[in-house]
């Protein structure tokens, strides 16, 4: 009956080392103290954040899902986060001023690229099936 539950397994703890990575180098590559600002009320930095999360997440599921084999999915997923943090980078050159909007609290500014990283992730998915 749970002859699958090891497969489960393995594939959820590797996409949860994934996440974790991701959201490590994603905060590292910030300009700002986002966990800070969060902690302190900063709404912006908190829908910045679950943009991003959400735009890693949707191809790090069609990773998951679409792969043959556990080494395939942790090879599409480290592509997929690589891609994901690149597309973050061009956005950030293209919105040199977002970090000091983000951290003075502009929503404008935050939903944009929350918009942004998912959008780009839903391609991200869709180009991995």
């Amino acid at each position: 009956m749970l002859h699958g539950l090891p497969a489960f397994l393995e594939s959820f703890a590797a996409s949860m080392v994934l996440f974790g990575a991701f959201l490590a180098l994603y905060t590292l590559v910030l300009p700002m103290k986002e966990w800070h600002l969060i902690r302190q009320g900063n709404t912006a930095a908190a829908v910045l954040v679950g943009g991003a999360m959400i735009g890693f997440s949707l191809p790090l599921a069609e990773a998951v899902r679409q792969s043959a084999g556990f080494s395939d999915m942790v090879i599409w997923s480290g592509v997929a986060l690589l891609v994901q943090l690149l597309a973050f980078g061009g956005m950030r050159l293209a919105r040199r001023d977002a970090a000091a909007a983000i951290e003075q609290g502009d929503m404008a500014e935050a939903v944009f690229l929350a918009a942004a990283s998912v959008a780009l992730g839903v391609i991200n998915a869709a180009c991995l099936s």
